[in-house]
């Protein structure tokens, strides 16, 4: 089990498609997110069915909070490339509102970042993130990932644009 003080990140069942897709049309919860066009429950549910399978090059997360085993969010590392050592942190999030600001984005990041490192035997993981979105760049800066380079006015949500940090985290330096 990938476990953490406050997570274990597992992976996601057929049965995890309706919170999955209350919070993909939850516009706070997708604020600073890629958007995609809407889908239905049922189409969302027989997505979930038909969810590939996680490899090491590719895999999406839940996260359970351990107090009460619920699902309250995902995570998604991917693009691993084994030659050099490294791997792209795709997305991370906390649907459930109610767990915002309470350290479970957080500790996932160090629990999915240890077993890309210690198990996987990586070197490096990236990611981008639009540099607006304070509780997201402080969670990664919490676990050690600093900021390499800037897309400048690369995203754009709610009619404004928005520069993206690219960011990076050498295994000696996760905290």
């Amino acid at each position: 089990m990938l476990t953490g003080r406050r997570v274990r990140l597992r992976a996601l069942e057929p049965a995890d498609s309706e919170p999955l897709w209350r919070w993909y049309h939850d516009p706070e919860v997708g604020r600073w997110m890629d958007g995609t066009p809407p889908i239905s429950l049922a189409q969302n549910i027989e997505k979930g069915q038909n969810r590939p399978r996680n490899t090491f090059e590719q895999m999406v997360l839940g996260i359970e909070a351990l107090d009460d085993g619920k699902l309250i969010g995902y995570v998604a590392l991917g693009d691993t490339d084994f030659r050099h050592g490294e791997a792209e942190l795709q997305s991370i999030a906390i649907g459930d509102r109610d767990r915002w600001g309470g350290g479970y984005a957080t500790d996932a990041l160090r629990v999915i970042c240890r077993y890309a490192f210690e198990e996987m035997g990586l070197h490096r993981i990236t990611l981008w993130v639009v540099a607006d979105n304070a509780a997201a760049v402080r969670a990664y800066t919490k676990v050690g990932f600093v900021e390499e380079g800037r897309r400048r006015e690369a995203f754009r949500t709610r009619g404004k644009r928005h520069d993206f940090l690219m960011m990076g985290l050498l295994s000696s330096e996760l905290s």
